[in-house]
């Protein structure tokens, strides 16, 4: 029998609150965990995935550096960004209108416990829906994310992840660039590497995408990856 997954559009959302409603079910899922555990329910969690765009903001990761982040505070104002030091995986990334933000919150122990795993799933999920756009991704030895000719010193990064797990429960997850402002990928060092630039499907295909059609397109491959099926 296939998981099942409780699918949430948040639409635009401060990224603050999608925070706090992320925590709310990942600590509920971790409470359930443990009675579970202990013999006191027979319930185990439900598994969620949560589709958001956030208003322009900067996240830094556990091991991130806060020098990576080019801009004082000042300029943030200017821009209109908001700057939140975060308790996932990875270095800074930019969110903001136009980029499809994904949050999975999955327990694991119910699919596979291996987060290597896991982050390669997400990152098929990805390079299967650019393909159906025509664009050819894949994955850059070492490195997280979803990439644009990679390998190649013209290599860019089109999707970002970072991720929390307690008890092989999930939250965070991927930012994938549909028609973003990339102007503001300049005031940082994007997930701390300075070598590297940044993309997006607007910027591939020369206009505009979709962006209804790329979050239909990437619900379907996240289940078809993680062969799970959407609650009704």
């Amino acid at each position: 029998m296939k998981n099942r997954v409780k699918f949430i559009n948040l639409g635009l959302i401060d990224f603050k609150k999608a925070w706090d409603f992320q925590e709310d079910i990942f600590k509920k899922s971790i409470d359930l965990k443990i009675q579970f555990r202990d013999g006191k329910t027979d319930k185990l969690p439900e598994h969620h995935l949560i589709f958001c765009q956030h208003p322009h903001v900067y996240t830094l990761g556990k091991s991130g550096s806060e020098q990576n982040l080019l801009i004082g505070e000042t300029i943030l104002k200017q821009k209109g960004a908001a700057y939140y030091k975060i308790n996932r995986g990875g270095d800074i990334t930019y969110h903001g209108p136009g980029q499809l933000v994904a949050y999975p919150i999955l327990d694991l122990d119910q699919f596979f416990t291996d987060i290597h795993k896991y982050m390669r799933f997400l990152e098929e999920a990805i390079i299967l829906t650019l393909k159906e756009f025509g664009i050819k991704a894949g994955r850059v030895k070492g490195l997280t994310g979803v990439w644009i000719d990679g390998g190649s010193p013209n290599e860019r990064k089109i999707c970002a992840m970072g991720v929390k797990s307690s008890r092989w429960v999930t939250m965070h997850g991927l930012a994938l660039n549909v028609n973003p402002d990339l102007g503001y990928f300049n005031n940082i060092i994007p997930c701390g590497i300075t070598d590297k630039a940044v993309t997006s499907m607007e910027k591939e295909l020369g206009g505009t995408v979709d962006f209804e059609q790329v979050a239909l397109i990437l619900k379907e491959k996240l289940a078809q990856v993680f062969e799970f099926e959407y609650k009704n």
